[in-house]
């Protein structure tokens, strides 16, 4: 199989969460500009349909699926239109998360724990669930996790941010370890500090901003495209032998 053909992804469909700004977008681009039909999904479906109008524009194919992934009848709801769209799916792109609150974890507020648990580890899981079985009808498919270095390293005042990372971790190698035999592969990819809207007050306040670039040494804050070649890597056929693998992008930092 030539290079060309392993990161083919014509006939596919994909399905990426948080998708329409940030790393989600530069991840259903790239999928997309590879041949997969990118089902792009976030909460708004008004800019979900901004990116897909960007995509088809580009020659690729895309629809837009609003979801809540905090929101379980949204998750059920959006599976099943998957199925009776399409019938199959091949990957799943779990990318949509939360980080309501930075500060002490001695302070964190019931309502914003419940919050962060219910979007990044019970929304990841059930997205999981939903998708390895759908993907299992078919004999295969690809789940790609967006975790963080955090999940790693607690980030300084993301308490329990970093706590759902770490668990999306060990739920990544825990479906890799039991969906391998239905043929679907699930790896994490671990981003470190990245110029996203959703890290702005981290890369906007100059003094938290040096005192993690020390610690980076690539002494640079990361761009959302340079996210998408890992996820395009572990979707595709050039991965065909990974599960259970979490991938840093991180510039060392995770190396130091």
């Amino acid at each position: 199989m030539s290079a060309t053909e392993l990161f083919d992804l014509s006939g596919k469909i994909a399905l990426v969460t948080g998708a329409s700004r940030g790393i989600g977008e530069e991840i259903v681009k790239l999928l997309a500009a590879q041949g997969a039909h990118a089902i792009v999904s976030s909460r708004r479906q008004a800019d979900c349909q901004t990116v897909v109008d960007q995509i088809v524009a580009a020659g690729g194919s895309a629809e837009a699926m609003a979801c809540h992934i905090g929101e379980m009848d949204q998750i059920t709801a959006l599976f099943a239109a998957i199925e009776e769209k399409h019938g199959r799916l091949d990957v799943l792109v779990n990318n949509a998360a939360t980080n309501p609150y930075f500060g002490s974890i001695l302070d964190t507020e019931p309502s914003i724990f419940q919050k962060t648990v219910d979007v990044n580890i019970r929304g990841y899981f059930y997205m999981c669930t939903h998708g390895a079985r759908l993907m299992m009808k078919n004999g295969s498919g690809s789940i790609v996790n967006v975790a963080s270095i955090n999940g790693v390293v607690p980030g300084h005042l993301q308490g329990i941010y970093s706590i759902t990372k770490a668990a999306v971790i060990s739920m990544t190698k825990a479906f890799a370890v039991e969906c391998a035999e239905g043929g679907v592969r699930c790896n994490a990819l671990l981003p470190g500090l990245t110029d996203t809207k959703f890290a702005s007050v981290l890369v906007n306040t100059p003094a938290i901003l040096k005192q993690a670039m020390a610690h980076v040494p690539m002494r640079r804050v990361a761009q959302p495209s340079e996210m998408a070649g890992a996820v395009l890597y572990l979707a595709s056929a050039a991965a065909s032998y990974t599960t259970g693998a979490i991938l840093n992008v991180d510039g060392g930092y995770l190396s130091v």
